[in-house]
């Protein structure tokens, strides 16, 4: 007798299309704000400077920008830590000129602003933490390799999860990684961070937290379509992701208590990060079900449409 036991609580392949049309016009959205509005480089990317200062008593944010803006510096920035004690102080370097004397230009710049802090705010008593400089062919190459990072990274999940699984699992997971880094990303600039070095580890890293959360649904996926060939792929991958629904929700909402309280408790690099790794949480277990899972069920359909076609040829 053949089973006829149901395939769990919620159709999640019957609310694809309206989820995925969301999924795409979000991505669109993404595309068109990014190419319009631009990314904010770090100074990783783009080359600067920057000086971490602390003071042993509070320091006004805007009389501390007051006395960088008659520095005479290129597109200066600050960063507070929270406590109005301690910053971090970022600027371009001069775009015209040889190395030699972009590098001499830099290091005057550095004297002046700190002798200026120290002459200025004498009775707060500034310590200078960390001065890092990146030179702006350094930062070209750090932004060329961090897209190659990225685009290596799906190129090689494409292959993993064709030899893995299947070939047609492959475009589901990588149109999946890409969206929720897409996303992620427009968010990031939405609320105007700067992208830097360990903002795009933290896009590589939801990358692969989604990919965990997407090869646990396919194996689910894989394991079902071999029990209930009969019953056909929406059946095979609504079970199995009604199985795997309370797992991916614990999963996932322990992860995203752990990255919340980074984002809300901090400050600086460690809350951006933490910010970073939300939103792709949020997305990324998203988008395991109602991105990753129909795509298997397009190509199912392709494959299926092709071999009719040879067929009947």
């Amino acid at each position: 007798m053949k089973k006829q036991e149901s395939y769990g609580k919620f159709d999640f392949v019957g609310k694809s299309l309206f989820f995925g049309g969301i999924s795409a016009l979000l991505v669109v959205l993404s595309l068109v704000y990014l190419s319009v509005k631009g990314i904010s480089w770090g100074i990783d990317f783009l080359g600067g400077t920057e000086v971490q200062v602390k003071f042993e008593s509070t320091v006004k944010i805007d009389e501390l920008r007051s006395l960088v803006d008659k520095q005479g510096l290129v597109n200066p920035g600050l960063q507070s830590f929270g406590d109005d004690k301690e910053y971090i102080i970022r600027f371009q370097l001069p775009v015209k000129g040889t190395e030699k004397e972009i590098n001499q230009v830099s290091r005057a710049n550095i004297e002046r602003l700190k002798g200026a802090l120290t002459k200025e705010f004498a009775a707060q008593k500034p310590e200078f933490r960390r001065v890092d400089s990146v030179g702006p062919q350094v930062g070209a190459e750090l932004k060329k390799n961090g897209f190659l990072s990225v685009f290596y990274c799906l190129l090689i999940i494409l292959i993993y999860i064709g030899l893995r699984f299947d070939y047609k699992y492959s475009p589901g997971a990588v149109v999946c990684l890409a969206h929720d880094a897409v996303i992620t990303l427009a968010l990031f600039v939405l609320v105007g961070k700067e992208v830097n070095i360990p903002i795009l580890a933290a896009i590589l890293t939801l990358i692969g937290y989604s990919l965990n959360d997407t090869i646990v649904v396919f194996d689910r996926i894989r394991e079902t379509e071999g029990l209930y060939a009969d019953r056909g792929i929406k059946f095979i991958i609504n079970k199995a992701i009604n199985e795997m629904l309370q797992r991916t929700i614990i999963t996932s909402g322990t992860t995203l208590t752990c990255a919340t309280a980074l984002w809300l408790l901090t400050d600086g690099v460690v809350a951006d990060i933490a910010f970073a790794l939300v939103i792709g949480i949020i997305f990324g277990t998203y988008s395991s079900i109602y991105v990753a899972a129909p795509f298997v069920i397009l190509f199912d359909r392709g494959t299926n449409k092709a071999l009719a076609q040879a067929h009947s040829a």
